[in-house]
């Protein structure tokens, strides 16, 4: 719903008022009729985005205009389960499960629980609750000042975003059983049964049950500018300015936010000492002498981004543009700057299955969790002590992370030629300096693993009778573990860490024909580009349509820079609107009246059509019995072919050559690319397309028809091939198994308008 008004105040100024209210739902899919709700994937969500915004411009005198903008937009949204409230107790669970609602501090907040088995594979529906309101303020003045050739504006842009958010993505605990356990060996390959081991009740030590906070957070952000357009002759136009960026920092209403600090001696493990040495790393939360800012990091004040941009007009039909400046990465670009997700927020329970690679089990599936559960800290005094031995991806926030800024450049060449037909040519680049990444802290350095088998020997845990829960709470630890970084950790990741590198470069060709009188217009746009990054999405839960390998070695990230994930090669895209020639005037059919009149005329067509090359694939190898945080990736033979030719529907069981990929020998890495240079997933080729027809009721009625097909040949869009090589018996490695885009789609519209 949009409702507008303007106002004529005075003949110099002017008042205008918008309100605009959004209500979006995704449907609950419950095939069985029970309650239990999935969708694609996280179904049923509700949105409701409700803004409104006035503006005032003021014409003080014909040289100055004033013009101020205020806004405030809501966003509320909710993502339920349908199995919220369900006291796990009773599902055979013990009695401590019933707490995790008091633990969140929320009630209801528990659903029945996440099963998921691999070989064979079988996961039960989990769904994550979420709760959301963000408000948004915004206050945007602007003065325009023309002095002779020059337009000169000065601006702000003031914002202030509160954010109350809950999430809690296993509400019911997520329990994973593989077949390591009742395999021949603990290194799994082709024997061994997860559904067996689902029998057994011998989870692994991926199982967790998670517990959250309902944060509140609030942002101000601020932003000034000034920009001169000069008209510098009658060819030539500059527009250069500059921009001041306070980006601002997220705070927690309760202050409920800790970063890490990777030289603090930890202040829960003092006499403790690892291979002889003290142990460091430690949480400190903000509004302390350790940490005085109430916000993660402190505010970024020296933020200046220059931009210029040039136009000439060589002729009368060609105008050539150029242009470049630095452009700031938004604070609240990513949910890890905020409060959801901080270490003094949320608390990963990680089930100790198993202390010795899954020789033996330690708690098995009826009792997993044999101290109890315990609730995200906040600022309770054992949050030190509570994220001791756990598993800490997305809490390594640090307190001094850089500010991540892109610098842009393009130049285009623009020609118009005859009948009606331009032509548009140009570069555009892009680099990314200090962009965000997820970055492992607590990876074994690679100098130990000529250790081999031995660094998972069991030695005495210097953490025992420290530590509560996982592994690093029982007599004896691996003693890889011992040589990792921050020992008294499992894992330990920066959601955030700002040092992520990319690189673009691409040719971008645009024509376009118009077709005047006769009504329409054909537009093709072609772009040749490369990316070359350390770094990719924030957003991996949304971008399935890509094979992105992870880190193998973080300590060498000059490696880990390949071609992107996101490296669309070559993308063509042709759209028209055309008026059919049919009826009163036009070239066929000119002299009809009436109604035949009415049903030969003001038919038409408009479509959109793409063809696009597949993504880069990244090759994982499995399973990485290397361990400790380390990724893995696998070795190329030499001289292979990876490449197989032939349609894509006869390569379904076999993309590539899956023989050119072996598994590195144990404690090794493998020389794979992050992504690999010659493999490329499948392409788009899809056609839109839509029949129209406006037809005249009356001088003032007016009826339009539309009859619309989305991917009209029914083409399949495949998904990214199996990318985990590995040696088991029953892998997928290479297959294609997935669909990416949906089948035809047709509908029919009719619309009057009065």
């Amino acid at each position: 719903m949009n409702i507008r008004g303007d106002h004529q105040l005075t003949e110099r100024q002017r008042l205008l008022a918008r309100f605009t209210r959004w209500t979006s739902s995704n449907l609950p899919v419950t095939p069985y009729g029970n309650g239990i709700r999935n969708g694609d994937p996280y179904s049923p969500e509700h949105f409701v985005t409700t803004q409104a915004v006035l503006a005032d411009t003021w014409v003080l005198n014909p040289t100055q205009i004033l013009d101020v903008r205020a806004g405030v937009t809501r966003w509320y949204y909710t993502r339920i389960p349908g199995s919220l409230g369900t006291d796990e107790a009773t599902l055979g669970f013990p009695s401590y499960f019933s707490q995790i609602p008091v633990l969140n501090g929320l009630v209801p907040s528990t659903t029945i629980p996440g099963i998921s088995i691999a070989s064979p594979t079988l996961n039960t529906i989990s769904t994550g609750l979420l709760l959301g309101r963000d408000m948004t303020y915004a206050l945007t003045p602007t003065f325009t000042w023309i002095k002779g050739r020059h337009a000169i504006k000065f601006g702000a842009e003031f914002h202030r975003n509160d954010l109350n958010y809950f999430q809690n993505n296993n509400p019911g605990g997520t329990f994973s059983f593989d077949n390591l356990f009742t395999a021949a060996t603990n290194t799994g390959g082709a024997s061994g049964s997860g559904m067996a081991s689902f029998l057994l009740g011998l989870s692994n030590n991926s199982s967790l049950v998670q517990t959250s906070l309902f944060t509140y957070a609030q942002l101000y952000y601020q932003g000034y500018f000034v920009t001169d357009t000069w008209q510098a002759s009658n060819k030539l136009t500059v527009t250069a300015g500059v921009r001041w960026e306070i980006p601002g920092v997220y705070n927690e209403r309760y202050n409920r936010q800790a970063v890490f600090n990777a030289t603090e001696q930890n202040p829960a493990l003092k006499g403790v000492l690892v291979n002889g040495n003290p142990v460091v790393g430690a949480f400190d939360l903000v509004g302390t002498p350790l940490h005085p800012e109430n916000g993660l990091n402190p505010e970024h004040y020296g933020l200046v981004a220059p931009r210029v941009g040039v136009a000439y007009r060589w002729s009368d039909r060609t105008v050539i543009r150029a242009g470049g400046g630095v452009f700031f990465i938004p604070s609240n670009v990513q949910f890890s700057q905020g409060p959801y997700g901080n270490a003094a927020d949320y608390y990963n329970n990680a089930q100790n299955a198993t202390i010795d690679s899954s020789v033996t089990y330690a708690t098995t599936l009826s009792n997993p969790f044999p101290t109890g559960l315990l609730a995200a800290a906040g600022r309770n005094p054992s949050y030190q002590s509570n994220l001791l031995g756990g598993s800490l991806g997305g809490k390594g926030q640090l307190r001094y992370e850089n500010a991540g800024f892109t610098y842009q450049w393009n130049l285009t060449l623009q020609h118009q030629f005859q009948h009606d037909i331009a032509l548009e040519a140009g570069y555009s680049g892009l680099r990314g300096i200090h962009l965000p990444l997820g970055l492992q802290f607590n990876q074994l350095d690679p100098k130990y693993l000529a250790q081999g088998s031995a660094l998972k020997n069991q030695v005495a845990n210097p953490f025992y009778g420290i530590v509560s829960t996982g592994t690093l709470s029982a007599k004896t630890v691996q003693a890889g573990q011992l040589l990792l970084p921050f020992p008294q950790y499992q894992s330990l990741t920066d959601p955030g860490n700002y040092s992520g590198d990319s690189t673009y470069h691409a040719l971008q060709v645009k024509a376009e024909k118009r077709f005047g009188a006769a009504g329409g217009i054909l537009l093709g746009s072609y772009t040749f580009s490369k990316i070359l990054a350390n770094v990719e999405t924030l957003t991996s839960w949304l971008d399935s349509g890509t094979g992105v390998a992870g880190y193998q070695n973080v300590y060498n990230m000059r490696a880990e820079k390949a071609l992107s994930s996101f490296d669309s090669r070559q993308r063509l895209t042709i759209s028209y609107v055309y008026d059919l020639p049919f009826g009163k005037g036009r070239t066929f059919l000119g002299s009809v009246s009436g109604f035949a009149d009415r049903f030969v005329s003001g038919w038409g067509i408009n479509g959109v059509t793409t063809f696009q090359k597949g993504f880069p694939l990244g090759i994982t190898a499995t399973p990485n019995n290397t361990g400790f945080n380390t990724g893995l990736r696998p070795n190329v033979v030499a001289g292979c072919d990876k490449n197989i030719g032939g349609s894509a529907q006869s390569k379904l069981l076999q993309w590539f050559n899956t023989a050119c990929f072996t598994t590195p020998a144990i404690y090794t890495f493998g020389n794979e690319a992050r992504t690999d240079p010659s493999l490329r997933g499948p392409g788009i080729a899809n056609y839109d397309f839509a029949v129209f027809k406006n037809t005249a009721i009356t001088e003032s009625v007016k009826v339009e028809f539309r009859a619309e097909a989305f991917n009209l040949f029914n083409r399949v869009q495949f998904g990214s091939p199996n990318l985990g090589q590995t040696t088991a018996a029953n892998n997928l490695f290479g297959q294609i198994t997935t669909q990416q885009n949906s089948p035809r789609l047709m509908q029919l519209a009719l619309r009057l308008r009065f």
